[in-house]
């Protein structure tokens, strides 16, 4: 009998922990209709000229994508002032952060470094790799301590990732802090990559605050153990399609492209992406969207007597008043057709976080809050 000889470090994997799904909420609860604010997904939907780009290329799925992706990288290079040749695309984010791990790291010999709480794929894929796991507690205010976060970095550390903005608190440190980051990570451990995860960077505003935490990629010449990930699942609209990208330093792009299982970004995901790219004027209104919301969200928690924390992406953190339960209030929601973020997977039971939805959604979620604690007022 086949007895599944498990690797040991599988054995206590802790899985990653998605989202509810509009379909389940439906069927548990006998709903016909339900609101998704829990994954951080476009308010706005996909583009037009996306939906039309998939109509168009879908009696072409028999076919195989062309290798390497040349069309996509070269726009991604226009997009960000880079060459081509520094960009990887993968199957989401997510797979660069394992094709990361699987070149740099040695199991049982190299290390990574993050923050607690954080992206849980991030220690989650360092675990299936064998590697070991460093992470830094944030601060109270869940702002990032990076010199505490350096001295966790030795020789043996080959990736330290941080977010930015950071998820679920929406964090965002100044740019200038990443830079010295990395500085001090060149000195103290040249074979050591920081990873810059900015997948909702797009969200940010332009006040002369959020030019200070402005991307890395921004008119700027991106640091020699810098590399940057970002993703269109945002954004742009296409979470369903799973696309991430990552602006590498050259040589290791060269040998992540080897690494890469081939054909893993799908014809359709890549002409999807091409469309996203060309339609600028819905990616501004997702923008606007996105902020104009945040700022309603922000200021209806603050006016029920939720403790709100600023938030620099498309979602907001937040404690309910009191002694009211987050739990309870997550049930709540749902019974009114409504899925928001509970983070116990962070460690943080007593905190929840919405994603940005359109002004009716928003204000649906605001109306159900304060249902909830009217009656356990």
């Amino acid at each position: 009998m086949y007895r599944s000889p498990v690797r040991e470090a599988i054995l206590g994997l802790k899985a990653y922990v998605p989202g509810k799904s509009i379909a389940e909420i439906k069927e548990k609860y006998g709903l016909a209709q339900v609101i998704k604010m829990a994954s951080n997904e476009n308010p706005l939907g996909a583009s037009p000229l996306v939906c039309e780009a998939l109509r168009r290329a879908a009696p072409l799925s028999f076919r195989y994508p062309q290798g390497g992706n040349p069309r996509l990288t070269a726009a991604l290079g226009r997009l960000h002032d880079v060459p081509a040749a520094r960009i990887v695309v993968g199957n989401g984010s997510d797979e660069i952060i394992d094709l990361l791990l699987r070149v740099l790291l040695v199991p049982g010999k190299h290390s990574l470094a993050c923050f607690a709480p954080c992206f849980s794929i991030y220690p989650i894929q360092g675990q299936i790799c064998g590697v070991e796991v460093r992470r830094q507690p944030l601060r109270e205010d869940f702002s990032f301590d990076f010199d505490a976060l350096l001295r966790l970095v030795d020789e043996s550390t080959r990736l330290v990732f941080v977010t930015t903005p950071d998820n679920p608190s929406g964090f965002c440190p100044p740019r200038a802090d990443v830079e010295r980051l990395a500085a001090g990570l060149a000195r103290k451990a040249p074979d050591c990559l920081l990873v810059v995860d900015e997948a909702y960077m797009d969200f940010m505003g332009d006040t002369a605050a959020d030019e200070c935490a402005a991307s890395l990629l921004a008119g700027h010449c991106l640091p020699d153990n810098v590399a940057v990930l970002r993703t269109f699942s945002k954004s742009w609209g296409l979470a369903g399609l799973r696309l991430g990208y990552a602006v590498l330093p050259p040589a290791l792009a060269e040998y992540c492209w080897r690494a890469r299982l081939p054909f893993s970004v799908n014809l359709l995901a890549e002409e999807a992406a091409l469309a996203a790219l060309e339609d600028m004027a819905f990616r501004e209104a997702t923008l606007r969207t996105v902020r104009e919301g945040r700022r309603q969200l922000a200021e209806g928690l603050a006016a029920a007597g939720c403790t709100v924390w600023p938030s620099a992406a498309n979602f907001i953190m937040f404690r309910l008043p009191g002694e009211a339960q987050a739990g309870a209030c997550v049930e709540h929601l749902l019974r009114g057709g409504l899925i928001i973020r509970p983070l116990n997977s962070y460690d943080l039971p007593d905190h929840l976080r919405v994603s940005v939805g359109t002004p009716e959604e928003n204000a649906r979620f605001l109306r159900l809050v304060r249902e909830f604690l009217g009656e356990n007022a």
